[in-house]
């Protein structure tokens, strides 16, 4: 990572608010690989201009500024209600508990070759499908997975403990006969399948996707304070949902938990189509411009 961005120049902006303009017009034109990029240079050139002061108080209660970062500290906030830290920092326990025989080391390498193919789709199709359109199918995928987990917890095999016989045979003294196998369950694939899909809908959409939107939704006046509150409230919810997820499997059992996050992904779909405005293709001044509209859209 050190070798690649030593190779990378600074942003636009980042010059421009220091002065330096022809480094910044040079930057420009790298990025855009095109020469035509002077009325874009006078755009930010104009932008970074009007915001070289910070947010005040004052200016903090216009819609134009709280909305962007209402939107943003929301999404991080439903990013972590959707359960992804506990169902990762829990997952052997889960697995545990809905009959999965997997061995530890084995759940690190399929989530992360999950997150990997996740990440690397997400990566491909964000520009070409849109941020809401993946927002879309990440919280489907996500409803989906956590449904099915708690449903497969209401209804599903109960877990053997370790005082169970089911499946083990007694063998009489002069028995020279094999016991016999007994057959693989295969409804134990589906807490399996399910977890699995769960992770791949949060690495395809909702996991990347947060951090791009705050990026570019956030005023470039109020993004650095703004950037911090998110993350807060992010890792905030975090902890809160690790230290208590147990406790919530210990009192009301674990379906509980993956109903919730459920209804947690239906809320982020209605959120995504509520407030959420897709940002492919516009520039950081386009989205602005956008906010200072007061529309859900940006088409007229």
């Amino acid at each position: 990572m050190i070798l690649l961005l030593s190779f990378m120049p600074n942003s636009p902006r980042f010059l421009l608010s220091k002065g330096r303009d022809e480094e910044a017009l040079q930057a420009l034109t790298w990025l855009r690989a095109d020469s035509e990029v002077h009325w874009e240079f006078e755009q930010i050139q104009d932008n970074v201009r009007r915001q070289s002061s910070r947010v005040s108080w004052a200016e903090a209660r216009d819609p134009r500024v709280y909305r962007p970062i209402l939107i943003a500290v929301l999404m991080r906030f439903l990013q972590q209600l959707t359960g992804i830290t506990p169902i990762l920092v829990y997952l052997q326990t889960i697995f545990d508990n809905t009959s999965v025989v997997l061995p530890s080391q084995q759940d690190a390498a399929i989530v992360g070759a999950v997150r990997l193919v996740s990440v690397l789709i997400a990566a491909v199709t964000m520009d070409l499908a849109g941020r809401k359109v993946l927002l879309y199918v990440s919280a489907s995928i996500m409803l989906v997975a956590n449904l099915t987990l708690g449903l497969y917890v209401q209804f599903g095999p109960r877990p053997l403990t370790p005082n169970s016989t089911v499946g083990l045979e007694i063998m009489t003294p002069g028995n020279t006969e094999q016991p016999p196998t007994t057959s693989f369950d295969y409804l134990t694939l589906i807490p399996l399948l399910a977890t699995m899909l769960f992770i791949m809908g949060y690495a395809m959409g909702w996991g990347p996707i947060t951090w791009l939107l705050m990026s570019e939704v956030l005023p470039l006046r109020a993004r650095g304070v703004a950037s911090g509150l998110c993350v807060l409230v992010s890792w905030l919810t975090a902890f809160v949902l690790t230290k208590y997820f147990l406790l919530a499997v210990n009192a009301f059992g674990l379906q509980v938990p993956f109903f919730f996050f459920s209804a947690i992904c239906l809320l982020s779909l209605l959120f995504t189509g509520c407030c959420v405005p897709e940002t492919r293709g516009r520039s950081l001044e386009q989205i602005e411009a956008f906010f200072h509209t007061r529309r859900m859209s940006f088409r007229p």
